[in-house]
């Protein structure tokens, strides 16, 4: 069986970033948009970021432009915003799709591993994944979730 590890992704440059460098962390992992009505997320998902990266905690960030167009077009305006709004630290991606026939090959993992309530689709920017340090999905989390709800489920996992 395959896990988060398995996976490479794209960087904000373009280039291939694979997952198992990240092999013995816990995993937050965020389909994110810059102008959605959740974006201030970013602001709780960095406090957690801060608090618990030297215990092993690494956030994820991919932004997506699939929900109403709530996406930048240019990925530098993406990681631009999020640095500049929301102090955003963590790694970003590059932008990908999570649902549909393009839909990035780890999402389509993290979807299959942890379905939605009602569909394994994702519904809306911010729905997050935790993964424990195997690479191994432990909860998915609805967009509303706010990520200060998720800290207990982290810490049991640091």
């Amino acid at each position: 069986m395959s896990t988060v590890h398995d996976f490479q992704v794209k960087m904000t440059n373009g280039n291939e970033k694979s997952l198992d460098e990240y092999k013995g962390k816990v995993l937050l992992i965020v389909n994110t948009a810059s102008k959605c009505g959740l974006t201030p997320q970013f602001e709780g998902l960095q406090s957690l970021y801060d608090k618990y990266k030297d215990q092993g905690l690494e956030i994820l960030g991919f932004p997506c432009d699939q929900f109403n167009n709530q996406e930048f077009d240019n990925i530098e305006e993406t990681t631009q915003f999020c640095q500049l709004n929301y102090g955003v630290t963590f790694p970003m991606f590059g932008k990908i799709d999570v649902n549909g026939a393009n839909a990035d090959p780890l999402f389509s993992h993290l979807k299959e591993q942890k379905k939605g309530v009602l569909s394994k689709n994702i519904k809306w920017n911010f729905t997050k994944f935790l993964v424990d340090r195997n690479g191994q999905v432990i909860e998915r989390y609805a967009p509303t979730t706010e990520p200060g709800k998720i800290e207990d489920d982290i810490t049991k996992l640091l």
